[in-house]
């Protein structure tokens, strides 16, 4: 492996006895760079707890190969482990403990001194925002707090690869913002992140790049741009004033479209390769049928539509 890829997976497969079809893994390819947010997108069954659990070396793979940190994971597991963290899809913490003790506690079960315990989680309190919370039971933490907790522990020991399996589910808008910021700061500090999440918007905001998989498999990989742009085309969304609209808007567009147009309540969202001309022959149309918009908006596709276009299926 070479000196940039801390995370290569080559051909992994696991399959579950008597699981459904295309469960588990069949032919799982990543390579992860140093240094950078990878995020592993799909939907539920699509493998992406299972890379995870492979990658942390928690369940075996039937076959292929994979090396994470200069080692492989079948053969160097110990020494693998020594390198990582992981987070997984629920808090870790003590509800009981305080943030101060349920870190202390995960730095004695690191082998740290009792003084180094505490003085690492006293700087992982301040690096989380949690100080003036560092004395509190974990049970009285918002969500977002009780994640960044969890970050935290899996840094006691500060890996140079941290898992992070869906770490906002369930989590409100001001929680995911939180976490966002956390996993912000600990690539900033050095650390190469494995991420898998099911919000589009979780990937397009945090991944330096996205591995989209399908059946246990990866079907396309590439940086958010990278992937938006293999769709092609951009996209007239138009806003309609009354729902009777709809399919008289409908037979306008159909001859601009460059795919399916999509309804969604009262927006009408129209796949174009000419975005000028499209934009002002659907104006002209308009006028002419005396149907007046709410709004018309040109775009670049989303990552919900590249996710849709690949997968053929929603989160």
């Amino acid at each position: 492996m070479s000196a940039e890829r801390v995370i290569v997976a080559n051909d992994v497969r696991k399959n579950y006895r008597g699981g459904a079809e295309g469960a588990g893994l069949n032919g799982f390819d990543l390579e992860v760079a140093a240094g950078t947010v990878v995020g592993l997108l799909g939907p539920n069954g699509a493998g992406k707890t299972t890379a995870v659990r492979i990658l942390s070396t928690l369940l075996d793979l039937d076959s292929g190969e994979a090396a994470v940190a200069g080692y492989d994971i079948r053969r160097q597991a110990r020494e693998v482990r020594r390198r990582i963290g992981l987070v997984g899809q629920y808090a870790a913490v003590d509800e009981i403990l305080t943030g101060r003790q349920n870190l202390v506690l995960f730095g004695r079960l690191n082998h740290l001194s009792h003084a180094a315990a505490v003085r690492r989680a006293d700087e992982l309190l301040q690096r989380f925002s949690l100080g003036a919370a560092a004395n509190q039971p974990a049970a009285k933490y918002s969500g977002g707090m009780r994640r960044r907790l969890d970050l935290a522990a899996s840094l006691i020991v500060a890996p140079a690869v941290l898992f992070v399996d869906e770490p906002t589910t369930g989590l409100d808008p001001a929680g995911r913002i939180e976490v966002w910021s956390a996993v912000r700061d600990l690539v900033g500090g050095g650390t190469t992140v494995l991420l898998t999440t099911q919000y589009l918007e979780e990937a397009d905001q945090l991944a330096d790049r996205i591995s989209m998989l399908k059946a246990g498999r990866v079907v396309a990989e590439g940086t958010p741009d990278e992937l938006k742009a293999e769709l092609g085309a951009d996209w007239l969304d138009l806003v309609l004033a009354d729902p009777a609209e709809v399919p008289r808007v409908l037979a306008l567009v159909e001859r601009l479209a460059d795919g399916d147009v999509r309804v969604e309540d009262l927006r009408v969202s129209i796949p174009v390769k000419d975005r000028t001309r499209a934009l002002v022959e659907v104006a002209t149309s308009l006028a002419e049928a005396k149907i007046e918009p709410e709004d018309i908006t040109l775009r670049r596709p989303t990552l919900d539509e590249v996710f849709l276009h690949l997968t053929g299926t929603g989160v």
